[in-house]
């Protein structure tokens, strides 16, 4: 357990630094690419609402999908992070104008905003370091996504740059996978573990 956690932490450092490689141009021309294939996606279209990250760290650029969505009438909510239990709680929001600084300088919702109630026509866009090819994430060490997905019923979408997308990642016992990654490529991979409904994804040529 202890190589596996040792493991984890020279990944973290290794896929931090090749995120800050990524040049600022090319990052924009990935975040559009990718911005573009999560709006093209049945899920994404189907959902009513959906659950936002805000980029922080060079993660991509997403917020786009935040604007789209709002633009075709559904709901989107951002996480609040309780620091001291590791958890966290998506609010909804009706304006990006709405977020302010938070939990690791994060932006989040004010906590009189509202809190998503668990719909099942929810997407979840989940961020990571890296992602293998059976859906784990290797994330930041905090468990945040773990916790949440766990209990999670809509889909949960990985969204992450093709270059960091690997055969295999080192799995600790609470570590949870992701329904669907997608990358600028529009690459689209399902969970084998879990028995969702995302087949339509396999047949859409993205």
């Amino acid at each position: 357990m202890e190589n596996k956690k040792q493991l984890k932490q020279e990944l973290r450092k290794k896929y931090k630094q090749y995120r800050r490689e990524i040049a600022d141009d090319e990052r924009a021309l990935l975040d559009l690419a990718l911005c573009r294939n999560i709006t093209e996606l049945a899920s994404f279209r189907y959902a009513e609402t959906v659950l936002m990250f805000y980029p922080t760290f060079r993660e991509p650029n997403i917020l786009d999908v935040a604007k789209e969505a709002l633009r075709r009438g559904k709901r989107i909510a951002f996480p609040v992070c309780d620091v001291e239990s590791h958890t966290m709680t998506f609010k909804y929001v009706s304006s990006l104008d709405e977020l302010s600084r938070g939990s690791y300088s994060i932006p989040e919702p004010s906590e009189d905003c509202e809190a998503y109630g668990g719909e099942d026509s929810a997407l979840c866009l989940v961020p990571a370091l890296a992602f293998d090819r059976s859906g784990y994430r290797l994330g930041y060490g905090g468990g945040y996504y773990d916790r949440f997905l766990k209990s999670f019923s809509g889909t949960s979408l990985g969204v992450i740059y093709d270059r960091f997308i690997c055969p295999e990642l080192p799995v600790g016992y609470y570590d949870v996978t992701t329904d669907i990654i997608i990358s600028e490529r529009g690459k689209v991979i399902t969970n084998a573990d879990k028995n969702k409904n995302v087949n339509k994804e396999l047949s859409r040529q993205i």
